[in-house]
C-alpha cells in the first residue's frame, strides 16, 4: 500500500512535469508576463539581480520559482548548481519516509522478558528494545515502568538487556561539528530526549552545584552515563572523552557565571535510556541489575510495547523544530523498510539521494546525512523546485510545513503580511536557504527554493568556532532578508 501511494502521487506528477515545457530546461534568463494596462505596478518590482547585488553577500545565490497549478518556471538564477541545502534537506527526508514507510506507521520501543514470568518473577533477562521512535521522552519510559508493573512483574532473576540495533549506531551525525552541541549527538535504534542530557548549574558559595539530568516538564532524574566536572580554566568552555562506556565532561570555570542551563549530546544513547527506565522501574518497585548492552536482539515474549504518534505528526515536529536526530532516524528506517540493512548515515543518504533522483525527477541530489548538517551535501534548486511542485499534486508536504512569517520594514514579524509562506528554513554558518510554497494575495501558489552559501568563508572557520564564528550572523541575517526581497517579488510579479 505504501508503494502505490508514492508512486501513483510521486512518479505520476513527475512524469508530468518531464515531459511539459516547464520544469524541462530551466530559462536562461528571467521569464515575464506580459503586462496588461492594469498590471503596469509590476513594471516598478526591482529585479533580482539588483536584489541580489543589494543584498553584499559574499558566495553563491542560487533560486527557482515556477508556478505549482502549471508547472512553468517563472524565473531561476544558478538552478543548475549544487550547493549546501542545509536543513532544507528535511523537506526530502520527508517525502522519502512517507514514500517508504507509510503516513501512518508508528515506532515501538519493547519490553520483551527473555524467559518465563510465573507468579510476577521472570526467570530469565528483561530487554529494553528500541526500534528507531526519534521521539521516545523520560515521560514514556515512565509509563512504560508503570505498565509493566500492572502486568503484574514484580521481579526479575536474570540481566537488564538493551538492544538499540534496530538502527546503525553513529557517535555523532556529522564530525565537523563541535563536541558539544546538542544538535549533534550519537545516532542508534534507541533514543531518549533526542539522545541530549540537561546540564545545569548554579552558585553555591565559592563554586557551582551541577547536575546531569534526563528532564522533561514532570520528570528529572539524574543520570551517571553522563557526568561533568567543573576545571579551573577560561578554554576551552567544554572538553569531551568518553570513558568505560560513559560520556565524560569538563567545562571551564570562567565561563559559568552564576548559574545556567543548556542541553549536551549524548554519545551513548543505549545506556542513557536503560539507566533513565532503571529509575522507573525502581520506583514501581522492580530491582534491575545495571544494564547491559547487546549487539544482537534477544528472543522472547514482548511485555510492554509503547508506540510513537504516526509519521506524520514527527515529521511535521521534524519540520517545525527542525530535529536533526530524529530526521537521521526516519532517514535510516526509511532506507532499511524494503528489507535491507543499512551499514551507516552516508551509506542511507547516498540511497535517498537515488530515490530522489528517480523518484523525484531530481537530476543532482547527492546528500550525505538525512538532516543537512553535513556541508558536504548538495541539492539544485531548479531539482528541488521541481520536487515540490510534483509533491503538492499529492498534497503531502505543504500541509507538514511550519508557517513562515514575513517582516515589516523594521524587521518585526507582520502576521498581516499579505503573502503566505509554508516552507523549510535552512541554515549554517554562511549556508542559508528557504524553500516551500508562496501564496500571493489572488491566491496563485508557487514553489520556490532559495540557496545562498560562502563554501571557501565556511571552510576557513576553526573546529572550535564552529558555533558563533565571527561574521556569520551578519551573512545569515543578509540571506534572509534576500529571501524575502525575493519572495516580496515573486508574489506581486507573478500574483495575477
Amino acid at each position: 500500500m505504501v508503494q502505490a501511494f508514492s508512486r501513483r502521487f510521486f512518479l505520476g506528477g513527475v512524469a508530468a512535469l518531464i515531459a511539459g515545457p516547464g520544469l524541462a530546461q530551466p530559462p536562461a534568463v528571467s521569464l515575464r508576463p506580459h503586462l496588461r494596462p492594469k498590471a503596469l505596478h509590476k513594471l516598478a518590482v526591482t529585479g533580482s539581480e539588483a536584489l541580489v547585488a543589494d543584498a553584499g553577500l559574499s558566495g553563491k545565490v542560487a533560486f527557482a520559482v515556477a508556478d505549482v497549478t502549471s508547472g512553468l518556471v517563472l524565473e531561476t538564477r544558478e538552478a543548475a548548481v549544487g550547493l549546501p541545502p542545509a536543513s532544507v534537506t528535511k523537506t526530502v527526508t520527508a517525502l522519502y519516509a512517507l514514500d517508504r514507510l507509510g503516513p501512518a506507521h508508528r515506532f515501538r520501543t519493547r519490553l520483551i522478558a527473555a524467559g518465563p514470568v510465573q507468579n510476577g518473577i521472570l526467570q530469565g533477562d528483561l530487554v529494553l528494545a528500541g526500534g528507531g521512535d526519534p521521539t521516545l521522552d523520560t515521560d514514556a519510559l515512565a509509563e512504560m515502568a508503570a505498565k509493566l508493573k500492572a502486568a503484574g512483574l514484580r521481579e526479575v532473576r536474570g540481566k537488564f538487556l538493551v538492544w538499540g540495533g534496530a538502527l546503525p549506531y553513529a557517535r555523532q551525525i556529522d564530525a565537523d561539528q563541535p563536541d558539544h552541541v546538542g544538535y549533534n549527538p550519537a545516532v542508534s535504534g534507541l533514543a531518549l530526549n533526542f539522545n541530549r542530557v540537561h546540564f545545569e548549574w548554579r552558585r553555591a558559595g565559592a563554586g557551582w552545584g551541577v547536575s546531569m539530568d534526563a528532564r522533561t516538564a514532570r520528570y528529572r532524574p539524574e543520570v551517571e552515563v553522563a557526568s561533568m566536572a567543573i576545571m579551573a580554566r577560561e578554554v576551552p568552555v567544554y572538553t569531551y572523552r568518553a570513558q568505560a562506556g560513559n560520556d565524560r565532561w569538563t567545562v571551564a570555570s570562567g565561563a559559568l557565571g552564576n548559574g545556567g542551563a543548556r542541553w549536551l549530546p549524548v554519545r551513548n544513547p543505549d545506556k542513557y535510556a536503560a539507566e533513565v527506565f532503571r529509575t522507573f522501574a525502581r520506583a514501581q518497585g522492580i530491582v534491575l541489575k545495571p544494564e547491559a548492552v547487546v549487539a544482537a536482539l534477544p528472543a522472547g515474549t514482548t511485555l510492554v510495547t509503547q508506540e510513537s504518534e504516526p509519521l506524520r505528526e514527527i515529521l511535521r515536529g521534524m519540520l517545525k523544530h527542525s530535529t536533526n536526530l530524529t530526521a537521521e532516524m526516519v532517514g535510516l528506517a526509511a532506507s532499511q523498510a524494503q528489507g535491507g540493512r543499512v551499514a551507516s548515515i552516508r551509506a542511507s543518504a547516498s540511497a535517498m539521494s537515488r530515490w530522489a533522483n528517480q523518484t523525484l525527477g531530481m537530476t543532482g541530489a547527492r546528500l550525505v546525512d538525512h538532516s543537512g548538517l553535513g556541508e558536504a551535501s548538495e541539492l539544485r534548486a531548479g531539482d528541488l523546485v521541481k520536487a515540490l511542485v510534483a509533491a503538492q499534486k499529492s498534497g503531502v508536504l505543504k500541509p507538514l510545513l511550519k508557517d513562515i512569517t514575513l517582516r515589516n520594514a523594521k524587521g518585526q514579524p507582520n502576521r498581516a503580511h499579505p503573502l503566505k509562506v509554508k516552507a523549510k528554513t535552512g541554515t549554517l554558518n554562511f549556508v542559508s536557504a528557504l524553500a516551500g510554497y508562496l501564496t500571493a494575495t489572488d491566491g496563485t501558489e508557487m514553489a520556490f527554493a532559495i540557496f545562498t552559501a560562502d563554501e571557501p568563508r565556511r571552510a576557513k572557520i576553526p573546529r572550535a568556532e564552529r558555533e558563533r564564528p565571527r561574521g556569520a550572523r551578519t551573512w545569515n541575517g543578509r540571506s534572509k532578508r534576500l529571501q524575502q526581497k525575493l519572495l516580496e517579488r515573486w508574489g506581486v510579479l507573478y500574483g495575477s
